[in-house]
């Protein structure tokens, strides 16, 4: 089976329909004579809006297609007929999107919530028809406008994902295992770092029958925030996250003390982004089931004055304590 694409960051050339023009026209019907000017005014061009799109989770489609151009506006037509405006042209992108000037960098917009809109590049107006030039004094006016080019812009489009908890932890630290158990995502787990290439949120249901998502984003590493590894690309889909859960692989299978992995993992968002050290947290020490993880627990709390919780996403011990603190400290927010 082909596995889809993920695309969290993409350029795009946005560009307004241009404005149709106004016409030169007189009136000319049997028995009206010196009927006098009758043209029309061009329509406007077509706007470029973006639509946060809830089935919409990746930035794959303008990927693909950068190039956005809407609809030009209608020319204006004899009996002073208006052209008809240019079509707008609405680009749909999932929720979590962030809109940038390419040029200066500057963010434009957030999209958060479904439906929700942002023109980023409007049509041109339309041009006058040589009605407006008509006075008592020149009767016969043949000037008029054309329309105006539609905005034009090189935008940068960031997808920042959004989920109630985001998982951090080091590579084949076993956050995958963890949201296959908890949650109904199904992410790719194999026994080698770096398993997970692209963040996946999952939809976790508790006993009370509420519900609440969970971010797993691929492996950080120390250096993270500098782009080292998979880098701080994929640190920015926590960033949204309103609470946090460090998964930290207890039983040491790498040959890395569990106390270091978590000061790194600390340092690392820190660097990034301090105000995410401000949010509720749980540690969870995962691979229980194997040797030295008990001894290196009780090291772990009476070294870091944390009570983390032991899980094993291989056995299934302790996911439905997992879940329980998770809801709760979703529901606390």
């Amino acid at each position: 089976m082909k596995t889809r694409t993920f695309i969290d960051s993409v350029s795009i050339h946005a560009m307004g329909g241009r404005g149709g023009n106004g016409c030169v026209s007189f009136r000319r019907e049997k028995y009206v004579p010196r009927g006098g000017p009758d043209g029309g005014d061009g329509g406007r061009g077509g706007h470029v809006i973006l639509r946060v799109d809830p089935n919409t989770d990746s930035l794959i489609s303008l990927y693909f297609q950068p190039h956005q151009h809407a609809r030009g506006g209608q020319h204006g037509m004899g009996k002073k007929m208006h052209g008809r405006n240019g079509t707008d042209l609405v680009v749909l992108v999932p929720r979590g999107t962030e809109v940038r000037n390419a040029a200066t960098g500057e963010v434009l917009g957030d999209l958060l919530d479904a439906g929700q809109e942002m023109t980023v590049a409007k049509g041109g107006k339309g041009g006058l028809g040589n009605p407006h030039w008509q006075t008592t004094t020149h009767q016969t006016p043949y000037e008029h406008t054309d329309g105006d080019p539609g905005e034009e812009f090189t935008l940068r489009l960031d997808l920042k994902l959004m989920a109630d908890v985001g998982l951090v932890g080091f590579p084949n630290a076993g956050k995958s295992s963890v949201v296959s158990r908890i949650s109904n995502a199904h992410p790719k787990v194999a026994p080698y770092a770096f398993t997970t290439i692209n963040p996946i949120i999952g939809t976790v249901m508790v006993d009370d029958y509420s519900r609440f998502s969970v971010a797993d984003i691929p492996g950080v590493i120390a250096g993270a925030h500098e782009g080292i590894g998979l880098g701080d690309r994929f640190l920015r889909h926590i960033e949204r996250s309103a609470c946090l859960a460090f998964v930290i692989d207890m039983a040491g299978t790498e040959g890395r003390d569990p106390v270091d992995d978590y000061r790194v993992l600390r340092k690392e968002l820190e660097f990034y982004n301090a105000a995410m050290l401000e949010r509720p947290f749980v540690i969870v020490a995962n691979k229980m089931d194997l040797p030295e993880a008990a001894k290196r627990l009780t090291s772990f709390k009476r070294r870091t004055k944390t009570k983390p919780i032991p899980i094993s996403a291989e056995t299934g011990e302790g996911i439905d304590e997992l879940k329980k603190r998770l809801g709760q400290m979703v529901r606390s927010q």
